[in-house]
């Protein structure tokens, strides 16, 4: 029997991915199945323990923790992620391993160290590698939270989404946490949004804009997002394993087998409080857009997808510095001026759509937390800040060390401290 469809914020599900890495160096070691495995000692896909599951990625050295279903309490959901990560870090230590959080390694070598996931549902794995060469940044070396929130029917589905489309593009502005690949400053602060910009250009319909576009039923959708990426994949696909909704790689994507809406554009943060308080502020900017309590329009109306766009890519180029000149997308998050950075947006956000969520105990730390963001920057602008101008190699890999002392410890980073 299908379980009943969730309303909208009637709880969430929270996915978030950590690489694998040497204990002593921080190298990546592609051995997920050495702890994905059943009480016979099967490779599994999938472990179920208790509210959390431990899950594979498509590259060996990623493994994903989630929640096994939506849950109200965000912040019982944060220290539950900690004790998971408690729990996976002991099973490494054997195996001399341990979990490195941020949205990339910063000096993996995909082309010479990706490993693909070579056991259960391995065809799929492989059509992936076979037409987009997931030896790259955005396929091989990425780590990500992901956001799922309930709807219930199409007009759930039409508000959420036009919500969601409104806050997407700022989102990398409070979560960048991938400033460093490759060994090197990036250009960018979130380099991993800017990789998965185009990691997907062969199959142009996988990724539409990112950003996705307005669409207002279930039937909608599935005609003018998931049947043309169909159709643009079946040359490169003879079996047909990647017909499939999980195949959208846009910034946003419904997945009917759950009935959600899931937000795949927010890095991975040092430790699960912090995530958690990501995603807090996240759901309170678009509770109030979903509810129309930020400006005096339909929630689900459309706004034009091409200034959206170019507002999430300054977002990833520049994060909290980014500067926003869209003064009707302001006006559209409450926020009455004709420019103003995405840092000082987030502030005003936080301020009046954090209420929506949570206890005000809840709010109490997430309020704390957050504002180590807000005054100090994201976490990749506190990772350049603590590493140096020069990015030193024994500094680098300092503070990386200290970035899986913090998600080991469940604190936050302050390049300050």
């Amino acid at each position: 029997m299908t379980p009943k469809a969730l309303h909208a914020f009637a709880g969430a599900g929270i996915e978030l991915e950590y690489a694998l890495v040497d204990r002593e160096t921080l190298a990546v070691r592609p051995i997920a199945d050495a702890l994905l495995r059943d009480a016979s000692g099967a490779v599994v896909n999938a472990l179920n323990h208790g509210r959390f599951g431990w899950s594979n990625e498509l590259v060996m050295h990623v493994l994903e923790l989630k929640s096994e279903r939506p849950e109200a309490g965000l912040e019982s959901l944060a220290e539950g992620f900690q004790d998971a990560v408690r729990a996976m870090n002991a099973r490494l230590a054997p195996l001399g391993a341990r979990l490195m959080p941020t949205g990339m390694h910063p000096w993996m070598n995909p082309l010479k160290e990706t490993r693909i996931w070579p056991h259960e549902y391995a065809e799929i794995y492989a059509t992936y590698d076979r037409v987009f060469d997931c030896r790259r940044h955005a396929w091989a070396n990425v780590q990500s939270m992901h956001v799922n929130l309930p709807f219930a029917g199409d007009a759930e589905l039409a508000r959420l989404l036009a919500a969601a489309r409104r806050v997407l593009p700022i989102l990398p502005a409070l979560a960048a946490s991938s400033p460093i690949a490759d060994g090197a400053r990036q250009t960018v602060l979130d380099y991993r949004m800017q990789c998965y910009l185009t990691h997907a250009a062969r199959v142009p319909t996988m990724l539409g804009e990112i950003v996705p576009e307005p669409v207002r039923s279930e039937a909608a959708y599935r005609a003018e997002i998931l049947a043309p990426m169909y159709r643009e994949m079946a040359p490169f696909d003879a079996e047909g394993v990647m017909q499939d909704e999980w195949l959208n790689a846009r910034g946003a994507i419904a997945r009917f087998d759950r009935s959600a809406l899931e937000l795949r554009v927010i890095d991975t943060q040092e430790c699960p409080a912090m995530d958690l308080a990501v995603a807090a502020a996240a759901i309170g900017a678009l509770r109030a857009c979903y509810d129309g309590r930020l400006a005096n329009e339909d929630p689900a109306a459309p706004f034009p997808t091409g200034r959206l766009v170019k507002i999430l890519h300054a977002c990833i180029a520049d994060a909290d510095a980014a500067i926003i000149d869209d003064a009707e997308y302001l006006a559209a998050l409450g926020l009455r001026a004709r420019r103003a950075t995405a840092g000082e947006l987030w502030r005003h956000l936080i301020e009046t759509t954090l209420p929506l969520v949570g206890t005000a105990e809840e709010r109490l730390l997430w309020t704390e937390r957050l504002e180590l963001i807000l005054s100090q920057g994201p976490l990749a602008r506190r990772i350049l800040q603590a590493v140096g101008p020069e990015l030193p190699r024994k500094r680098l890999e300092a503070v990386y060390a200290e970035l899986c002392d913090c998600l080991e410890a469940g604190r936050p980073f302050s390049a300050e401290a």
